[in-house]
């Protein structure tokens, strides 16, 4: 889990290493992360990491996997750099309806031109944006979910929602039991565009989030000990494609 700070008020992302995969393929379903952050652009072109500029003071950068990040060059505010994630629908009013009448966010700017909505539970909070690409999305195989954390207590009533409204639900309410650590309980869905979105009892999951602050010491071990290119190298076999 990486992000600008602790779980409980930033962005964070989950990055996934699946042993014996070396390419996915990606849909059209993800389209970006936006942040603010002078810092990252000045970073990335120490690095020579490849910009493209796409707006003012506003850059895309391709991350490995490709990835869309769009980096604000403007100076990292006090609370969370992370702006937005964006996400591709088939059906703008639909998906609006969905996101906001049935899952509580509200709505804060609407795009005739670019065909986008932005929603959020809160100002402070990295908000959702909707942008309707006219098409089928496609999820490819590499793609992920939005989750978010709520009190204990609404998990039932998202269920029962969401079963009253014949929506999909991948994942009924369920304990995930850490050993050693906190239970939590889950419930997962999926919108119009079988975009997966999960909810996490929040008690449980202030315990399990807590920052480790050995954490990239812990990360930077973990890449330098994998020898998987080695060993498919050594036994003459490629990593699969997912």
């Amino acid at each position: 889990m990486i992000g600008f700070g602790a779980e409980e008020d930033h962005f964070v992302a989950e990055l996934t290493y699946n042993y014996g995969v070396g390419e996915y393929r990606l849909g059209n379903d993800f389209l970006g992360l936006t942040l603010q952050s002078s810092q990252a652009v000045s970073n990335a072109k120490r690095l020579g990491w490849p910009l493209s500029e796409v707006g003012e003071d506003l850059y895309l950068a391709e991350a490995p996997g490709g990835y869309h990040f769009y980096l604000v060059d403007k100076e990292q505010p006090p609370n969370d750099p992370v702006q937005k994630v964006c996400l591709a629908v088939s059906d703008l009013e639909r998906s609006t309806h969905y996101w906001s009448s049935l899952l509580g966010m509200q709505v804060m700017e609407r795009n005739e031109e670019k065909k986008t909505v932005l929603l959020g539970f809160g100002d402070s909070q990295c908000k959702l944006e909707l942008n309707d690409i006219g098409g089928k999305v496609d999820h490819g195989t590499a793609f992920g979910r939005i989750a978010f954390s709520c009190p204990r207590k609404q998990l039932t009533d998202i269920e029962a929602l969401m079963k009253k409204e014949n929506q999909k639900i991948l994942t009924p309410l369920v304990s995930l039991d850490t050993p050693g650590k906190a239970t939590v309980e889950v419930v997962i869905l999926a919108d119009l565009d079988d975009h997966e979105i999960c909810f996490v009892g929040d008690e449980a999951f202030r315990q399990l989030s807590i920052i480790d602050p050995n954490g990239n010491a812990l990360l930077d071990k973990a890449m330098a000990e994998d020898k998987s290119n080695e060993w498919f190298a050594k036994h003459n076999k490629q990593k699969a494609s997912a």
